[in-house]
């Protein structure tokens, strides 16, 4: 080709380039919804070093029933499972240990009857967990689940992870006709870096016709009404959960390889309204 072709479709394309840019651009601010925030809970999980979470906003599930999943821990509330670091950070730490016939324990917490909002912003900072057969969760259930049974209370997962993808985040809701394996959901993969080595903040923002997914501000999933195949159940109250699962059946059993004990970090969670 002669040098003057060259420069030719050198000056052709690179404005080409740049249009895309900006309209990738563009099309990215599109997406991402100007929203103004008011914060009304939060836990920054400030206390001293062994401490149980703020009564006030926490309760715990204790047992190894399998918790609809198969699940091998039991949960309990020993500040071995879950405590204060007296850093700002609340851990929750999974163990392979012998205690009341299972052979793992956890910690699983919750605001039910504590704290229970429909709709507004839901965020939480956190380091994660790693190793086959591990389940961390971020996620929330409809307030009426004890009048109204799963999957017809609603569930929205924000973080759902398996220990043996440290780079991928599931995102996903649950309703009747699309519960369980037919959940709606989006994976969210890290192009560099891992959940469970640094912190990273989860969100979902949750209005009376969408649920939009995001991992450190990045929106990766909208789900609306039209999406789900059943009745959309998320026009009521949810309440928050988090916990650390050990085996089960969206992560499998864990091997001879997980490293125990594995702790999720919990450097803060908040909730916000619109104004």
């Amino acid at each position: 080709m002669r040098k003057e072709s060259k420069n030719l479709v050198l000056v052709t394309i690179v404005p080409l380039l740049l249009l895309m840019l900006m309209a990738c651009e563009k099309e990215a601010k599109q997406t991402l919804p100007e929203r103004n925030w008011e914060l009304v809970w939060s836990d920054e999980f400030t206390g001293a070093a062994n401490s149980s979470p703020d009564p006030t906003k926490w309760v715990f599930d204790i047992g190894a029933t399998g918790w609809g999943n198969q699940e091998l821990q039991y949960y309990t509330n020993r500040p071995s499972n879950v405590s204060l670091d007296g850093k700002g950070n609340l851990v929750i730490t999974a163990r392979r240990e012998s205690y009341f016939g299972a052979d793992y324990t956890s910690a699983r917490v919750k605001t039910q009857g504590k704290f229970a909002q429909a709709y507004g912003r839901y965020e939480a900072r956190m380091k994660t967990v790693t190793g086959p057969g591990l389940w961390p969760a971020f996620w929330m259930l409809g307030a009426n689940i004890n009048t109204r049974p799963w999957p017809q209370s609603g569930e929205i997962d924000i973080m759902e992870q398996r220990g043996q993808e440290p780079n991928a985040n599931n995102g996903s809701i649950h309703g009747p006709g699309y519960s369980g394996g037919n959940a709606i959901t989006k994976k969210f993969t890290l192009a560099n870096g891992r959940f469970d080595t640094e912190f990273h903040v989860y969100a979902a923002e949750w209005g009376a016709d969408f649920i939009d997914f995001f991992v450190d501000d990045f929106l990766y999933k909208r789900v609306t009404p039209k999406d789900v195949p059943g009745e959309w159940v998320f026009n009521q109250p949810f309440f928050i959960i988090m916990n650390v699962a050990v085996g089960g059946n969206y992560v499998g059993f864990p091997t001879t390889g997980t490293p125990f004990p594995q702790t999720l970090t919990v450097d803060y969670v908040k909730v916000y309204k619109q104004k």
